[in-house]
């Protein structure tokens, strides 16, 4: 599967229409949503397509045609999403009617079109699922601690100090995730 960490645009013209795609992380959905809405208060359609893994680690999946043709746009930008194992992800495409209609299969494949470009254009990497996990040390063992978790990429963590010792929380990817507790009870216990 894959992700994106950062907005990629793409714009693509069909008959004087114009589709501006932006992909982006999902966490950012709702806000750039309304964004978009604001920057391009002439647009007529904005179209959108998404995909997330939930708490439960089961995926989500939302399209909307937002008044196009029921069928031509946010399922087949959605089916886009799928065929590139996309996770985590949202693309929201903005249009500008061009004056000519375009039909359900001219909008199947502009939004297609569309999809495909902004992909080509983005920096795609490879989603690794992550784990939540703490453990509890005292205080001569944080800084241990702390230089196992900066030996790992994409590991984050905050600690809780209490009276005797302190809990550090981390997120780790989950292949990480046994090597890193092997090394803290080799070093810590």
């Amino acid at each position: 599967m894959k992700l994106v960490r950062d907005e990629s645009i793409a714009t693509t013209e069909v008959n004087r229409s114009k589709f501006i795609a932006h992909l982006f992380p999902f966490e950012h959905f709702k806000k750039k949503l309304d964004q978009l809405k604001t920057d391009h208060p002439k647009a007529r359609h904005f179209v959108y397509a998404y995909r997330y893994f939930n708490e439960l680690n089961q995926i989500v999946e939302n399209q909307s045609d937002d008044g196009e043709p029921k069928g031509s746009s946010g399922r087949p930008v959605l089916n886009v999403l799928r065929g590139n194992e996309m996770i985590n992800t949202a693309i929201i495409i903005v249009r500008y009617f061009g004056g000519t209609k375009l039909g359900v299969g001219g909008l199947v494949r502009a939004y297609t079109e569309s999809v495909h470009q902004v992909l080509q254009k983005s920096n795609l990497l490879d989603y690794k699922r992550r784990i939540s996990k703490s453990i509890t040390v005292g205080y001569r063992d944080v800084g241990l601690v702390e230089h196992i978790l900066k030996q790992y990429a994409n590991t984050s963590w905050e600690k809780k100090f209490a009276e005797k010792n302190v809990e550090i929380c981390f997120n780790v990817d989950e292949e990480d995730c046994e090597l890193i507790m092997n090394r803290f009870k080799e070093i810590c216990y």
